[in-house]
């Protein structure tokens, strides 16, 4: 060990014991490496920025859709926010991406009663030029798409409600604790009649894409759906089927309304007013930072994660907390271990959302990385405490993972399963663009059994859903587990273990550079 390197680690005892002389004397650490106490006291103590961090994003930014102007303002934040930290940082353009600025959306049922009905634009859905109205008439079943193009010269000027109505908007847990056995079965077999019906419809009439290019075709003011989450009061918000006239999504509650209304002929009409620009292909980037390895420069550790998002809601756990997580630990690491080992990179991906184009993309033009990948640390999945280290393909690992996890407090242990399972690549999420190339990527899990009905890409994904002591737990695990890679003497395996009998390794997909728009 260098001299300068003892100094760094003389200044971080220091510093442990000017921020706080008596609390970590309490907490359970089976070392006295000065490195590890440093990060603790940064990240979950008087030290830790989670919260201003989060809510500057989170409020101020918001949604980080590809090619938007809030994706943009996100990239500049977090190019600042580093710069403040003396990382070295930058933005690197990989592509580009069919550039859209959300406006305000009004919709209102005006007959045959007044509600102003809660719903959106969907993203890269055409405004309209002020308000339209029109009737709403609901999509019937098909047997064919002629029985499809017969019904089509029907939808003129009017808005089409191309979902199915949800028989109840009542969350799963609410009839499970309340209603009788037999009430609940009875609407479960409702709804999968319901749904099974549509998708049968869809299906024997050529696609949902089939249907919303005939509709758009055919003169439609607009296109309605609903995508309810199963959640009290969550919807799921993707992007629209359509390139001329607007796609709208309604929550469960008003999407009912109105298909009712209609089904039953009671002419419902709706006013819309939705604004929207598009701006062409417009460049993407990912946010990449760094501090310089002083002893082993070419090999890297990587926190990453994805900083796009749709834009229902403010990206807040898919993936703010992510993003918040790797920002923190880059910040606590340059603040206590400015020369480490090996180089630690952080990077914020673009384009998750479309196909994990910008770990790709920067896979592809960083082979020197690739090459060198000590390990990479992702998060992806939401909010509460990491609790699961997956070895993903690569068994030799856990050597390493082992020798790490001995070294982390037990106050950030004692909730975890640290078993270290290796689990095949689901190709999930941007760690799948490391380990296809053979480069030690992994995944940080949490348990969160209500993710994919609440907030994953949904309309109520927002600052108030996280969790900040589980995001300060986070962001000092990683910053923990950062240190440990860049400074152990052994190389994380890259061997891959052997796909099951008759099957391969899914190979990597090609980034998408542009949209195509």
């Amino acid at each position: 060990m260098n001299s300068s390197r003892l100094l760094v680690l003389s200044l971080a005892a220091a510093l442990v014991a000017w921020l706080n002389p008596d609390g970590l004397k309490a907490q359970d650490f089976p070392t006295d490496d000065p490195i590890i106490r440093a990060i603790w006291a940064q990240g979950m103590e008087e030290g830790s920025q989670v919260e201003p961090l989060a809510q500057a994003l989170m409020d101020s930014i918001g949604p980080r859709l590809s090619g938007s102007p809030g994706q943009r303002a996100a990239i500049d934040w977090a190019v600042s926010m580093y710069e403040s930290w003396d990382v070295s940082v930058q933005a690197e353009e990989y592509g580009t991406w069919r550039g859209w600025d959300r406006g305000y959306t009004h919709i209102d049922l005006v007959a045959p009663r007044k509600r102003t009905l809660n719903g959106t634009m969907l993203a890269w859905s055409p405004g309209t030029d002020g308000p339209v109205e029109g009737e709403v008439v609901a999509m019937p079943s098909f047997n064919s798409p002629a029985d499809l193009e017969a019904w089509l010269p029907n939808v003129a000027g009017k808005f089409v409600a191309l979902s199915f109505a949800e028989p109840t908007c009542r969350a799963p847990e609410s009839w499970a604790s309340l209603a009788t056995p037999e009430s609940q079965r009875r609407m479960q077999e409702l709804q999968q009649q319901v749904q099974g019906e549509w998708s049968a419809g869809i299906q024997r009439a050529g696609g949902t894409g089939r249907i919303a290019q005939g509709i758009e075709g055919s003169g439609a003011a607009g296109i309605l759906t609903a995508r309810w989450s199963a959640g009290w009061g969550a919807n799921k918000i993707f992007s629209s089927l359509t390139n001329q006239i607007p796609s709208i999504h309604l929550s469960c509650e008003d999407y009912g309304l109105v298909h009712r209304l209609a089904s039953n002929d009671q002419s419902p009409v709706l006013r819309l007013d939705a604004e929207a620009e598009f701006m062409g292909e417009v460049p993407v980037f990912n946010v990449v930072g760094e501090i310089r390895g002083t002893e082993l420069p070419d090999e890297y550790v990587l926190l990453n994660a994805h900083f796009d998002s749709w834009d229902g809601a403010s990206g807040a756990t898919d993936n703010g907390t992510g993003t918040i997580m790797m920002m923190e630990a880059m910040r606590i690491l340059k603040e206590v271990l400015p020369q480490p080992q090996r180089t630690i990179l952080v990077a914020h991906w673009g384009g998750e959302e479309q196909g994990t184009n910008g770990s790709l993309a920067f896979g592809e033009d960083h082979p020197e990385v690739i090459d060198g990948l000590q390990a990479g640390f992702n998060q992806d999945n939401g909010t509460w405490r990491v609790q699961f280290f997956k070895m993903q393909d690569f068994p030799g690992a856990a050597e390493n993972f082992n020798r790490w996890i001995a070294e982390l407090p037990r106050d950030l242990t004692g909730h975890m399963e640290t078993d270290l399972e290796v689990v095949p690549e689901s190709g999930s999420s941007d760690e799948a663009s490391f380990i296809c190339r053979d480069a030690p990527g992994f995944r940080l899990l949490s348990h969160y059994p209500d993710y994919r009905q609440y907030t994953w890409h949904t309309d109520l994904d927002t600052y108030d859903k996280i969790v900040f002591d589980d995001l300060r737990n986070n962001a000092t695990i990683v910053a923990m587990l950062a240190y440990m890679a860049s400074e152990d003497p052994i190389r994380v395996s890259n061997v891959r273990r052997a796909p099951p009998a008759g099957r391969q390794w899914r190979p990597c997909g090609t980034s998408q550079r542009s949209s195509g728009n």
